[in-house]
């Protein structure tokens, strides 16, 4: 591994909007609790404000994911702490509600799969491990990375983001302050400006609510782009337990127009495909007609149903 590696950046926590003393709480310790909690309400009433007023670089973070997952490229999410951690469960969900691949959505969390669990102290301070960890899993630059961080200018995510820039692969920065470290590596910066939390400091408040908004856009509206849903349906969801099933059944019934029965017959017809089944109920293919034409229409299932029609 080759590159230049610049020092992760240092001055005052204070210059950072997240780590300033919020003046709506200086007197926390001595609210009632109903007071406490309404103050925390009334905060996070400005979340919703704050990523609307990031939509166009969020949709800007979508287009780039898209064109790469049709390149056959990845999206990779790299954090640490509270950031991380809300990355990969954003990762992990893809899979079952969408029916990706694993290594579709993929994450790396500064210090391993155990720093999910507990801290891994000093971890997100290696500014190296974060290309390291890119390098291990075989970026290629057909790839899109994505550092998400609340202060925007943790080192692990620098290095990542460095690393991704120069072996070409797109990158995308998701932080909650303005004019980020990590948004001069980016090729799409999304800064979610949240402010002071009402305990000073603690970004696992405002701005993790701001960042699991951010990773919730970003999934899910990449996936729509890509044919993973049909109108608002999960038609490429894992049935894979009986509530999941119950639910296949009920989708299948509703876009086709048919009974649970009929629908659950050209489920299990399918192997329970949502998408094959639906395309079976709507133009009479076969299974395997219906999985030649998904195919030819790119996994749209819109696209397959109009061919046919």
């Amino acid at each position: 591994m080759s590159m230049s590696m610049e020092r992760p950046p240092t001055g005052d926590l204070q210059g950072l909007s997240s780590e300033q003393a919020n003046g709506s709480s200086t007197d926390l310790d001595l609210m009632s609790t109903e007071r406490i909690l309404t103050t925390m309400n009334e905060e996070d009433e400005k979340v919703a404000a704050a990523v609307r007023a990031a939509i166009p670089q969020i949709a800007r973070a979508v287009d780039l994911t898209v064109g790469r997952f049709n390149s056959g490229g990845r999206l990779i999410y790299v954090g640490a702490g509270t950031s991380g951690r809300l990355a990969v469960i954003d990762a992990l969900e893809c899979p079952p509600t969408f029916g990706t691949p694993h290594e579709q959505v993929s994450f790396l969390l500064a210090g391993g799969d155990q720093a999910m669990l507990e801290a891994i102290e000093g971890a997100e301070d290696d500014r190296e491990l974060g290309a390291a960890d890119l390098e291990r899993i075989g970026l290629r630059p057909e790839d899109c990375v994505a550092a998400i961080s609340a202060s925007g200018r943790t080192p692990y995510c620098l290095g990542a983001l460095q690393y991704a820039r120069e072996l070409g692969a797109a990158t995308i920065s998701i932080s909650c302050n303005s004019n980020a470290a990590m948004s001069a590596l980016a090729d799409t910066a999304i800064e979610v400006n949240t402010g002071p939390e009402i305990l000073a400091g603690s970004t696992r408040l405002k701005a993790g609510t701001a960042q699991k908004l951010v990773l919730n856009m970003l999934s899910t509206a990449s996936m729509v782009r890509t044919g993973r849903v049909y109108g608002n349906q999960m038609v490429d969801m894992q049935p894979t337990n009986v509530k999941l099933r119950h639910r296949a059944k009920q989708i299948a019934a509703g876009a086709a127009g048919v009974d649970e029965i009929t629908a659950e017959q050209a489920l299990e017809a399918t192997g329970w495909s949502i998408k094959q089944a639906i395309v079976c109920l709507l133009t009479g293919a076969s299974p395997e007609e219906a999985r030649q034409m998904l195919n030819a229409a790119g996994g749209f299932l819109r696209h397959a149903v109009d061919t046919k029609s």
